[in-house]
């Protein structure tokens, strides 16, 4: 045989013998090191890291659950839209600034609570503090069908002012299941 193919054979097992030696003082460091934790540190990790592993899994979900669970997702929206009359029609969100301390968001939503129809404009300003995100509304803008009645004039004009959206939503909701009833009532005396 050539005397380079030796050659190339004994720099091959030279390489494969350095590696051994490299392999065997790594796994003896490894071995060294896991007598420094307990073996209740060691439980812990092996149950952190298959959390983990169940995590990842779980991301890469069949089709057929995924659809399930779409239909679940849909059934519960059908059930709070019949229970409390909100159908929400449209929904755009634009980011106007985002820094680490904050971010503001620009929302337009409109839809209809029972037969009254709605339209708010409004600005989320979200700030992180601690561990929560604190979240305030302002430059409100509400547009409803009703607007001829005063009281409820005065009730959107109030509200615009304190950017209180969770009053509205109560109030509107309120106010638009009695609205229905009212306007049933009077189309029975006609």
């Amino acid at each position: 045989m050539d005397e380079g193919i030796f050659q190339a054979y004994e720099d091959e097992i030279q390489a494969l013998e350095e590696e051994i030696r490299l392999l065997t003082e790594e796994y003896e460091d490894m071995q060294q090191e896991s007598t420094f934790f307990s073996d209740e540190e060691i439980l812990k990790s092996i149950k952190s890291f298959q959390r983990e592993t169940q995590g990842e899994t779980k991301g890469h979900e069949s089709s057929s659950d995924l659809k399930a669970q779409l239909e679940s997702l849909e059934t519960d929206l059908s059930f709070l839209m019949e229970l409390t009359g909100f159908h929400f029609t449209s929904h755009s969100k634009k980011t106007v600034e985002k820094t680490q301390d904050r971010t503001v968001q620009k929302h337009r939503l409109s839809g209809r609570c029972h037969s009254l129809s709605f339209q708010l404009e409004f600005q989320l300003l979200e700030m992180p503090n601690n561990e929560k995100v604190s979240a305030v509304v302002s430059d409100l803008s509400i547009i409803m069908q009703s607007r001829e009645d005063s009281n409820v004039s005065k009730f959107v004009s109030r509200t615009e002012e304190h950017g209180d959206l969770i009053t509205f939503f109560r109030s509107l909701s309120t106010y638009a299941e009695w609205y229905e009833h009212r306007r049933h009532t009077f189309l029975h005396f006609k």
